[in-house]
């Protein structure tokens, strides 16, 4: 009895392999994977430039130090410069996500603009436009006959 069941599911296993397979290989899968590694470079690239230029231009101006910490009860610490980077890395990207956004909306519109211009550029053959002259012929007739 046992070994039906193993016999039943033997080939089970490399069907969900090959589906596995086929959903990691897809297009969107690998482009979602490359944009995570992008992104978590670039992430690192905005935090190095808020603590290495952005808090010590804050500090040098304001005369206070970003990286501060408020001492509360048992030695523990609230550490709101921390958080303050954080918000100010934070805004950088978003600032950089919006910009190439509107980017590409801005090079998808172009394309559609392109289509659209071609699509009104098709030039009607002499047989069209003798079909429509006939066409607005016959409404013409049958208005007055009314």
């Amino acid at each position: 009895m046992k070994k039906d069941n193993l016999s039943k599911l033997k080939g089970k296993g490399k069907g969900f392999i090959d589906e596995f397979k086929a959903f990691v290989l897809r297009g969107n899968v690998m482009d979602m994977a490359i944009g995570v590694i992008i992104g978590s470079a670039f992430a690192s690239i905005v935090t190095a430039l808020t603590d290495d230029f952005i808090n010590p231009l804050i500090n040098g101006i304001g005369g206070a130090e970003v990286q501060g910490k408020i001492a509360i009860y048992g030695g523990q610490y609230l550490n709101w410069g921390h958080f303050v980077t954080a918000v100010i890395n934070f805004l950088i990207m978003a600032l950089v996500l919006f910009i190439m956004l509107k980017a590409v909306n801005k090079l998808m519109s172009i394309g559609k603009k392109k289509e659209a211009e071609k699509e009104a550029e098709i030039v009607k053959s002499n047989e069209e436009i003798l079909l429509e002259e006939i066409r607005d012929l016959l409404k013409e007739n049958k208005k007055k006959s009314k």
